[in-house]
């Protein structure tokens, strides 16, 4: 519990309260649930896609060698051509 609060450093209730009062009054009684249900929802779905995603098996590589393809070679130079 006291790790999930380091990074309130230090405030104390009194501090906590006031910035939640002030929440309170900026969005109002009625906005804030709907503000939790949005970030509810948001988090549902974030877990769904992550469990979702682990579900599909990483398709494993291939070991199969692969056919060796004769190297390229250069087109001739138009030097080259006058030479000839």
């Amino acid at each position: 519990m006291i790790s999930s609060m380091v990074f309130l450093g230090d405030f104390g209730m009194q501090e906590i309260v006031f910035v939640l009062i002030i929440v309170l009054l900026l969005f109002g009684g009625k906005k804030i649930p709907e503000l939790m249900k949005g970030l509810g929802s948001g988090v549902k779905e974030f877990k769904n896609a992550t469990k979702d995603d682990k579900s599909v098996p990483n398709k494993p590589v291939s070991t199969d060698p692969i056919a060796p393809t004769s190297p390229l070679t250069p087109p001739p130079s138009p030097q080259e051509d006058d030479r000839a």
